[in-house]
């Protein structure tokens, strides 16, 4: 049997129940405690460009930017085990060559990261590059991916999402050999231009 605590059994557990009672459960309110940051230590703190001074998600507006060239290099690795990197190796996947199919769909990824990534600008890229090697160390196709262009904006997602899309093709590819098979690493390797410069790796 469940027993029902009054109010008065309640406060003698609980302490005196707020003004409000424990009625009307569905019109409580329910507040979050401010964060005690101050403006000004906001504004001397590393600030995110994608959130708006009220915490809301936002769209940079580049217009104010000078035009440059951009270049971004990414990578992964898709970790395939021996039995499916022999097939892919020779060629004997029943949807066809894995790494040209990939190779495509890694372009063709990086052409349409604005629509995958809501807070990214579209932007013209004048050149998409997607290698994929097979890595017989550790059983693996390495993969790499460069996109560039001349604008406001840099090109870091673009070349990420080719590698990322490229490695779920491999993955899609090779599905029916094997459900173990794993997509790590994906990080950017190097980007040019745009007022912070030049920045690549270091190992």
């Amino acid at each position: 049997m469940i027993s029902i605590l009054h109010n008065s059994e309640m406060e003698s557990v609980f302490g005196d129940l707020p003004p409000s009672g424990i009625s009307g459960s569905s019109h409580n309110s329910f507040t979050v405690e401010k964060s005690a940051i101050t403006p000004q230590e906001c504004e001397n703190a590393v600030s995110l460009t994608h959130v708006g001074r009220a915490g809301e998600a936002q769209m940079v507006d580049v217009s104010p930017k000078e035009s440059t060239k951009r270049i971004a290099i990414a990578s992964c690795n898709v970790i395939l085990g021996k039995k499916v990197f022999d097939l892919v190796l020779a060629n004997q996947m029943a949807k066809g060559d894995v790494l040209s199919v990939a190779k495509i769909a890694g372009i063709s990824g990086a052409k349409h990261t604005s629509t995958l990534i809501p807070l990214c600008h579209n932007i013209t890229l004048s050149h998409v590059r997607v290698d994929l090697h097979l890595n017989p160390k550790n059983y693996s196709v390495d993969i790499e991916g460069e996109a560039a262009s001349t604008g406001k904006t840099g090109v870091e997602m673009e070349a990420m999402t080719a590698v990322t899309i490229a490695g779920l093709t491999v993955y899609d590819m090779c599905k029916a050999a094997s459900k173990d098979i794993q997509i790590t690493n994906v990080r950017l390797e190097s980007k040019t231009g745009g007022k912070s410069g030049q920045w690549s790796r270091e190992e």
